[in-house]
């Protein structure tokens, strides 16, 4: 496995003045980061890319979907987005485009999905992966709970609708916070949706430092151990330094005094878990 770490716990956007944070990441332990893309152009996430490589870093890369780019409306520009968001991946050095990037976050309809809706996001997302095929990156879409999103709220939803997609580069990812609210068996999820997994977050049960909570993060990782994953596990968090995020994720109060603690305690939590999963 690869430990890695999500800068929007600083930022949803890495300017030049923040690249600091890739040599402190490295130098606690890190093998990568996970690059926030919600604005900019591919040239920014180039010098971004290459900052990255200066550092010894990998990434991976997250975005979501917007009102004006719904893949539940099956329309080009939805396509267009998630094709701007794998070029700026390709352009950071990543590997994998994860994220939420089925619908918009927070709209709700009072039911669950349709199919057309279901239909129109499989095309959308099949027209994505066969351009990530070409940029040789893979995509890991996220699903969350449902207070955040109603078209795919567990592993089984989002397996089915990567089955449904049926492309090599489309796959799907476990984050343990949505799990927690949502899977009967954590474990059992994830085995069930094994050959679907493609990227892990590692978050806490109140989005803040992984191991000072309650999730069982030994069971699922010796699931992960079984199953011979060994792709990127990104630690994920939340505070309350950028409002409109912190919004979006309904943090109010503080998880952990400082952010130090959830990059450095998180990691060697992480790492000792994994290693007792052995």
């Amino acid at each position: 496995m690869k430990t890695s770490f999500n800068l929007l716990l600083w930022s949803t956007h890495i300017t030049e003045d923040q690249f600091d944070l890739f040599k402190t990441l490295k130098d606690v332990g890190y093998d990568g980061v996970e690059i926030p893309l919600f604005e900019g152009e591919v040239a920014h996430f180039e010098k971004v890319g290459q900052a990255l490589a200066d550092n010894g870093l990998g990434c991976s890369t997250v975005t979501v979907a917007t009102p004006d780019a719904d893949p539940r409306k099956g329309d080009d520009a939805a396509i267009d987005h998630l094709k701007w968001a794998l070029d700026c991946t390709k352009a950071c050095g990543g590997d994998v485009l994860c994220g939420p990037w089925h619908q918009p976050l927070g709209e709700f309809t009072g039911e669950g999905p349709t199919e057309t809706e279901r239909d129109n996001a499989a095309k959308v997302h099949l027209a994505a992966a066969a351009y990530a095929q070409e940029l040789g990156l893979k995509m890991a879409m996220e699903y969350l709970n449902r207070f955040e999103c109603y078209m795919f709220t567990t592993m089984a939803d989002a397996a089915a609708h990567v089955r449904k997609v049926n492309h090599p580069a489309f796959g799907t990812m476990y984050d343990t916070f949505h799990a927690n609210i949502e899977e009967k068996d954590g474990p059992a999820a994830i085995r069930a949706a094994k050959d679907e997994l493609v990227h892990f977050h590692v978050s806490a049960n109140d989005r803040g430092t992984p191991g000072k909570d309650h999730v069982d993060f030994l069971s699922a990782f010796k699931v992960l151990r079984e199953i011979g994953y060994d792709g990127w596990m990104t630690i994920e968090a939340f505070g309350r330094a950028l409002p409109d995020l912190a919004a979006a994720t309904k943090v109010w109060r503080d998880f952990f005094p400082n952010k130090e603690e959830v990059y450095t305690d998180g990691l060697r939590f992480m790492k000792e878990t994994w290693e007792a999963a052995g």
